[in-house]
C-alpha cells in the first residue's frame, strides 16, 4: 500500500511543480541528471569501513568528501583533535558570501559499525532499497548534502552565499566536550542550523529531539557467610542495586520522554571495571553475601528541566538504602536535548510550504520521543534548528539497515530547494 502510495505521489509531482520557480525547478532536473554518480558515490562510501573507532576509515570517508566540497567551490579543513581522546577529527567545509542565511550543515562520517564486526557491503536489494553499513545513518545523508549543493553549484545558485558544513567523525560514540568546542562555535556564526540525520520518509522532519546522559551506580555492602544475609550482615550488595532499579522503574518509568536504561549490572564479592573497554569483571560464590555492585546506564530527555528533575528523584531514591547497605550514583553529560521551539516549527513550516509547491504533501513534526540524541543538539540553544532532512530507511544500528531509493532523489531535490530559499 506504501509503495502504491509512493508511486502516486511521483506520478503527481509533475502537475504539482508548477508551483516552483524557473530557477528551482532547473535544480530539479539537475538532481536527477547527477542520480547515476550520486548512488555511485553513495556506494562507494558505504562500502569503507567508517566505524568511530577505525580513525584511518574515518579520514578516508573525509578526504572523499572533502574533494567533493573543493570541486564546489569551498573551503575545506581537517579539525583534528587531542590523541587522548582516540578520534579522527572533524571535516569542516565554508564558503562566504552576503545572499540569505548563513546556513551550517550538519552531517557525521562515522558509523555504529567498529571494524572488527562483518562488512556489510552496499547492496541493491530491490528496486526501492538498499542496504550496507551507515547507508542511511547516516553516508545517505552526507550524500544528501553532497548532491544537493552539486545541483545548486551547476545552476550558479551557491554564489556569494554563506554555508557551513561540520560533518563530525564521532557522532555515534562522542570523544566528549572537547570534540565539539570548535562545532559550537563555528554554528554561533550562523542563523540556522539543518541536520541530516535519517529521514522519516517525506512527511516529517524533526523540531526535537531528546538528549543522552549517563549515570553509574556504585553500591556496597558487608560481607560474609550467606547463612547470616538479612540478619546482621544486612542485604547485600546485589538486593540494594536491585531495590534502586526497581525503584527507578516504578517512581519514573511512566514519564513522557524518559527513558533510563541500565545498560550493564555486575556485583560479587569484588567488582573490576575498565572504562576504556566497558568490560567488567567479578568475583563471587554463591555462599558469600555479595559486597559490591555496579550498574551502568543511560538518561535519555527531552529538555534540561526534565534531566534535573530526573537525576534529583533518583538521588533520592538512591539515598534510601537498605540496612548494611551504602549505594552512591553519579551523572555525566553527553548530548543535551533539543528542544521542540517556536523558532524550530517556523523552519517545519517552511519544508511544509515547500513540500507542497513540490507537490510532496505536507510536512509535520515527527515525534522527538522516537529519535535519540543527535549533534544538533549542541547548538540547538543558539539559534533555530532542523533535523531528519536526510535519506530515509530503516533498522539504523543493525545489519539490517536499509535506505529507501525510491524516497532518495526526492529528498535531495527538496533539500537542494530548500537550501536554495533560504540563501536568497
Amino acid at each position: 500500500m506504501k509503495q502504491v502510495f509512493l508511486l502516486l505521489l511521483i506520478a503527481s509531482y509533475g502537475v504539482s511543480a508548477q508551483s516552483l520557480s524557473k530557477p528551482e525547478t532547473a535544480v530539479i532536473a539537475t538532481v536527477k541528471k547527477q542520480m547515476p554518480e550520486t548512488e555511485a558515490f553513495l556506494e562507494k562510501v558505504v562500502n569503507i569501513n567508517s566505524g568511530t573507532l577505525n580513525k584511518e576509515g574515518v579520514r578516508q570517508v573525509g578526504k572523499l568528501m572533502s574533494d567533493e566540497f573543493d570541486k564546489l567551490g569551498f573551503k575545506t579543513e581537517w579539525v583534528t583533535l587531542p590523541d587522548s581522546l582516540n578520534r579522527a577529527g572533524h571535516l569542516v567545509a565554508t564558503r562566504q558570501g552576503k545572499k540569505g542565511k548563513k546556513l551550517f550543515l550538519i552531517g557525521h562520517l562515522d558509523t555504529v559499525f567498529e571494524k572488527s564486526l562483518p562488512m556489510e557491503p552496499f547492496t541493491r536489494i530491490n528496486d526501492s532499497t538498499a542496504s550496507g553499513q551507515g547507508v542511511a545513518d547516516m553516508k545517505g545523508g552526507d550524500v544528501v548534502v553532497i548532491a544537493a549543493l552539486k545541483a545548486l553549484h551547476a545552476q550558479k545558485l551557491l554564489d556569494d552565499t554563506s554555508i557551513t558544513i561540520y560533518f563530525t567523525g564521532d557522532e555515534e560514540s562522542s570523544g566528549g566536550p572537547e570534540s565539539r568546542r570548535d562545532f559550537i562555535e563555528r554554528a554561533k556564526k550562523c542563523d540556522i542550523a539543518l541536520a541530516f540525520e535519517t529521514a522519516q520518509g517525506l512527511s516529517s522532519v524533526t523540531t526535537g529531539r531528546r538528549g543522552a546522559s549517563g549515570w553509574t551506580l556504585n553500591v556496597k555492602a558487608r560481607t560474609g557467610h550467606s547463612s547470616r544475609i538479612f540478619s546482621d550482615l544486612g542485604y547485600g550488595a546485589i538486593y540494594e542495586a536491585v531495590r534502586i532499579l526497581n525503584e527507578f522503574r516504578r517512581t519514573l518509568g511512566q514519564e513522557q520522554y524518559l527513558t533510563f536504561n541500565p545498560g550493564l549490572i555486575v556485583g560479587g564479592s569484588e567488582v573490576h571495571y575498565d572504562e576504556k573497554t566497558a568490560k567488567a569483571e567479578t568475583i563471587g560464590k554463591t555462599n558469600i553475601v555479595a559486597g559490591t555492585a555496579l550498574v551502568k546506564g543511560d538518561l535519555r530527555f527531552l529538555t534540561e528541566k526534565q534531566k534535573e528533575a530526573a537525576r534529583a528523584k533518583m538521588r533520592e531514591i538512591v539515598d534510601k538504602s537498605l540496612p548494611l547497605t551504602k549505594a552512591t550514583i553519579s551523572f555525566t553529560d553527553g548530548i543535551p536535548g533539543m528542544e521542540p521551539s517556536a523558532a524550530n516549527d517556523e523552519l517545519r513550516k517552511q519544508v511544509d510550504e515547500l513540500s507542497k509547491d513540490m507537490g510532496l504533501g505536507p510536512v509535520s513534526a515527527f515525534d522527538p520521543g522516537a529519535r535519540g540524541a543527535g549533534d544538533v543538539s549542541f547548538v540547538a540553544e543558539y539559534m533555530p534548528c532542523l533535523d531528519g532532512l536526510g535519506a530515509s530507511g530503516k533498522g539504523t544500528h543493525s545489519i539490517e539497515e536499509t535506505m529507501n531509493t525510491k524516497e532518495f532523489p526526492l529528498l535531495i531535490q527538496r533539500a537542494a530547494l530548500y537550501i536554495y530559499r533560504l540563501t536568497r
